[in-house]
């Protein structure tokens, strides 16, 4: 596993169906290392933190195996950054990648909370008013980190696996299961027992089984 590209950006106004929006969508790569704090990379930041960052969406991470699939079909070139995460990865698909997993890149600890649910940013990103449905059906959601150690990480080098969860739910699977409109009671409960789960899906996955 490797971090191909570290990249960051403050929150910018750019004007999307006539109107101004602030967005922190705009990440560009940067060639030196930079410091992961507990929320969020020195010279990053979320625009609203209503839905997005916080403990359990401080770093957001996407594979770079998924690049190819999406510049063929979206027809054009993607620098790293795209898709507004964090961390350009190598070896680190949803399908492999467990909620709870845990890992070090650079002195930086990391774990992972729970798969991105995309907001009408992402086409405000891609100008593509599609661009969210088209995101869900192609199941390549990305990774979202909390961080256990703060410090400095560095473009091009090694991730490393520290702790596989045990209940062995991947970030594929959680993905599937909070879309679905039925989800079986039996694989909430299951979720549920994954420590690191975020604390917003845990709230609102106790909630449904109530119902």
């Amino acid at each position: 596993m490797r971090l191909i590209s570290l990249n960051v950006g403050m929150p910018r106004d750019v004007l999307w169906q006539g109107k101004m929006v602030t967005t922190g969508i705009f990440k560009d790569p940067v060639s030196h290392p930079v410091v992961l704090r507990s929320l969020n990379f020195d010279g990053d930041a979320q625009a609203d933190l209503t839905v997005h960052g916080g403990p359990d969406k401080a770093v957001y991470a996407y594979s770079s195996e998924h690049y190819d699939g999406w510049q063929s079909q979206l027809g054009r070139g993607l620098p790293p950054g795209a898709f507004g995460e964090n961390l350009t990865t190598e070896g680190m698909t949803e399908n492999l990648i467990h909620i709870g997993d845990e890992f070090r890149v650079g002195a930086a600890r990391l774990v992972v909370t729970q798969p991105r649910l995309p907001c009408y940013k992402l086409g405000l990103r891609f100008e593509n008013t599609g661009m969210i449905k088209t995101f869900l059906k192609a199941g390549k959601p990305g990774i979202y980190f909390a961080v256990q150690e703060e410090g400095f990480v560095h473009p091009g080098e090694a991730i490393e696996p520290l702790a596989q969860d045990e209940n062995r739910i991947t970030v594929s699977e959680m993905f599937h299961l909070i879309l679905d409109r039925r989800p079986d009671p039996a694989a909430i409960r299951r979720l549920l027992q994954v420590n690191a789960l975020a604390a917003a899906w845990r709230q609102k996955l106790e909630a449904l089984l109530k119902t």
